[in-house]
């Protein structure tokens, strides 16, 4: 009786075989490599991983988000490119556990200045990862706690600097269309005394001097809508 030819090395799992599968051990290996990369990107806390030269290997959404970026964009870059210390002293500490391959944690007080455009001020907590080989390679693990203020807050917008009362803005409105002292006077209903005396106090609280001004300081305080014609207020 013919027997069915066996062919070496060409069934799957087989030693030598194209096909071979994978091991429960290697399952397991690849199962817990992106259980623990998805934990690190929903980490709330900024956080990247770097070599020991400070250049980002990766980061996490929270990280990338700060820079208003993907966390993709982020690989390559130099955290010291990134953030700033405020005092360069404090790092002097961290070279030398480099140096000596011992692990450590510092915190370094960073400020920096992300997608928004206003300086922040925060702590960065920097770990030495030394791995278990002798000659293994360093790794630095940055965490950023920003403070909850900026570093210099805006100034903010109150009436006295920036906005403007509701009449104000109409007649501001009606200024930028074109309108007379006397036209918006009946529009608003006052007289056009009333309207030149909002007129004066505005000139005096955003310090300008004639009514094409006030009109542009308008738009620019976002008293009235840069998207609207007939202007109107915002």
């Amino acid at each position: 009786m013919d027997t069915p030819e066996r062919r070496t090395g060409d069934e799957p799992g087989e030693p030598g075989g194209s096909g071979t599968l994978p091991t429960p051990d290697a399952d397991q290996t690849v199962y817990w490599r992106n259980r623990a990369t998805a934990l690190f990107d929903r980490i709330p806390l900024p956080v990247a991983f770097c070599d020991a030269e400070g250049v980002i290997l990766t980061a996490n959404r929270a990280m990338a988000s700060e820079w208003g970026t993907l966390a993709g964009r982020l690989v390559g870059r130099r955290a010291l490119d990134l953030f700033r210390p405020t005092a360069e002293r404090r790092l002097d500490p961290l070279a030398e556990a480099l140096r000596l391959r011992r692990r450590a944690r510092y915190p370094v007080e960073v400020t920096w200045r992300p997608a928004a455009g206003e300086e922040r001020r925060g702590e960065m907590t920097i770990d030495v990862v030394v791995g278990n080989a002798p000659d293994g390679a360093l790794h630095l693990l940055l965490v950023l706690r920003a403070f909850e203020a900026p570093a210099d807050p805006p100034v903010p917008r109150t009436r006295a600097s920036g906005q403007a009362s509701d009449i104000e803005a109409r007649i501001l409105a009606l200024a930028a269309a074109g309108f007379t002292s006397t036209r918006i006077a009946t529009e608003v209903g006052l007289t056009a005394d009333g309207v030149n005396y909002h007129f004066a106090r505005l000139s005096r609280r955003w310090n300008v001097t004639n009514r094409t001004a006030l009109v542009a300081r308008a738009y620019v305080n976002g008293v009235l809508s840069p998207e609207a014609w007939p202007p109107a207020p915002a």
